[in-house]
């Protein structure tokens, strides 16, 4: 029996990257020798055992042969006779398909040492096109990686387009979709994950909302990058930048679906869509079946991101309403959220990263002053009901209309 350390934990280790989590390979070893030896059989598709001390994973070596559509669709064998060879041949990238001995000696077939080297994610085998789930691991590493200058080869970028082309995409289940997704949002530059899925087509049938961005023109005055898809990933770019909330990142991603469907004929504006963008993120969050504090999020961020935008020219009145429609009393936190996406899609523009966002700052001060006006201290007053409502929502509007007449005297106009 050998084992061999392999995946991720050598190919970080090569990167000169911390290691988070290791998995091993065991070659030349049984389901019944295992158990002898104290590990614990977690594995239902094929033979996966938990270590006795350390808990991590050890996988007996094994092959896999498609025999249907889907990520799903394998027949794994796995026997004392199947060598580290056979095992790492089934794996997605040869960066992946490193192993190493307890001695320290690499064991590298498929020259993934050198494609570390070289900066490239290629596949192992012909059998990449078998798992569509790989399409999106790969874009996935192209955004983990992209500090590092790694790029798709172009060899598997073909493989990619053709799984495309023959509908093997068709195949994904939402959660491995949102799964694969979520850990791109968490990489330092979000936005590769998306630009890969998108070269290769299978934005288009994953992603449709967000793919019929690209080609849609925005005013240049406003967007000097024009393009709207650009926009966009230059603004998920921005909230990673400016925070590693997942939803921050997600309500930037999705925040101007709606210019998506912009009826052409007022182009390059785009009247209306907020509630376009609404109803798309609803769609889509249902159909990926994302959790609903995500769609929460975003639909606030879709609906109102231009009232933040114009924040020093609407009414305290207006103001008042939009915060209590993003739920800022209650839910503060959300509103925090809400401005770092607004924040985002402002800085998310070509030649303009840097600028300056006070609407945030307007946005902030004016909750917290509505936020001190006490309903209790009117309740005691002997006030209820429609009353108290109406004469509670007059002082807190005087209260906002003070914070924005300071800003105005401050300078602090957009």
């Amino acid at each position: 029996m050998d084992i061999y350390l392999v995946g991720g934990a050598v190919r970080d280790k090569l990167l000169g990257l911390p290691v988070k989590e290791r998995d091993w390979v065991v070659v030349g070893s049984t389901p019944e020798e295992m158990l002898r030896h104290g590990y614990r059989p977690v594995g239902k598709d094929f033979p996966v055992f938990l270590h006795p001390v350390t808990h991590e994973e050890y996988a007996l070596a094994r092959t896999e042969r498609k025999t249907a559509p889907g990520y799903k669709g394998f027949v794994v064998h796995a026997s004392p006779e199947v060598t580290l060879e056979e095992d790492l041949r089934r794996r997605d990238l040869t960066i992946n398909a490193i192993a190493e001995h307890s001695d320290g000696t690499l064991i590298d077939p498929f020259k993934g040492r050198e494609d570390l080297a070289q900066g490239l994610l290629r596949h192992v085998s012909a059998a990449f096109v078998e798992d569509p789930v790989r399409i999106l691991r790969v874009a996935r590493f192209a955004a983990r990686f992209s500090r590092y200058g790694f790029k798709v080869a172009h060899t598997t970028h073909a493989l990619m387009q053709r799984m495309v082309e023959s509908g093997e995409v068709d195949h994904l289940v939402a959660e491995r979709v949102w799964a694969e997704t979520f850990k791109a949002l968490n990489e330092d530059t979000p936005s590769r994950y998306f630009e890969v899925l998108h070269h290769c087509g299978a934005l288009a049938m994953i992603f449709p909302e967000l793919a019929r961005l690209f080609g849609v023109p925005q005013p240049a005055h406003h967007h000097p990058e024009i393009d709207t898809g650009v926009h966009t990933l230059l603004v998920l770019d921005q909230a990673a930048r400016l925070s590693p909330i997942t939803r921050v990142r997600f309500a930037a991603l999705v925040h101007d679906l709606g210019k998506g469907e912009t009826p052409v004929e007022i182009l390059p504006r785009h009247i209306g869509h907020e509630q376009r963008s609404v109803t798309l993120i609803e769609a889509l969050c249902k159909r990926l079946r994302i959790p609903n504090d995500f769609r929460d999020v975003a639909v606030k961020v879709a609906r109102f991101h231009s009232h933040c935008h114009r924040a020093f020219d609407l009414r305290p009145g207006t103001l008042l309403e939009t915060l209590m429609s993003l739920d800022a009393f209650r839910q503060p936190g959300h509103l925090e959220e809400f401005l770092l996406a607004c924040e985002a899609d402002i800085r998310g523009r070509a030649g303009l990263e840097d600028r300056p966002y006070p609407q945030a700052d307007l946005f902030r001060a004016a909750c917290a002053a509505a936020r001190a006006v006490n309903a209790q201290a009117l309740a005691e007053q002997g006030m209820q009901g429609a009353a108290l409502g109406e004469r509670l929502r007059e002082l807190r509007t005087q209260a906002v209309a003070q914070v924005c007449a300071q800003f105005t005297s401050q300078g602090r106009s957009d």
